[in-house]
């Protein structure tokens, strides 16, 4: 089973790298990362392939599947952790003046 270690040059490295080029994101930049999730489907066959791992059963096709959603899922977690910050270090509009 994968070892969740993003190489440096998967596709999701690269697009972290390419995200992380900008120092800082918009309110609406990081209320959009926030509203970002896998949908039914790829959330069974991410349990599915999940499964067959702990079991021992994956072909070499499907360890590269894992791999790949675990490496967007690892990404899209820490690009939603960045947004969460910069939401939560936001003055409310209520308290400028």
């Amino acid at each position: 089973m994968s070892s969740q270690v993003i190489t440096p040059n998967t596709e999701a490295a690269i697009l972290g790298r390419l995200i992380e080029a900008r120092h800082s994101m918009s309110r609406d930049v990081a209320e959009y990362l926030l509203s970002i999730d896998f949908d039914a489907v790829d959330t069974d066959r991410m349990n599915l392939l999940a499964e067959r791992a702990r079991e021992g059963n994956l072909s070499p096709e499907e360890a590269a599947e894992l791999d790949s959603y675990l490496h967007v899922g690892s990404l899209l977690s820490i690009l939603q952790s960045k947004a969460r910050r910069l939401l939560k270090s936001e003055v409310p509009a209520s308290s400028r003046q």
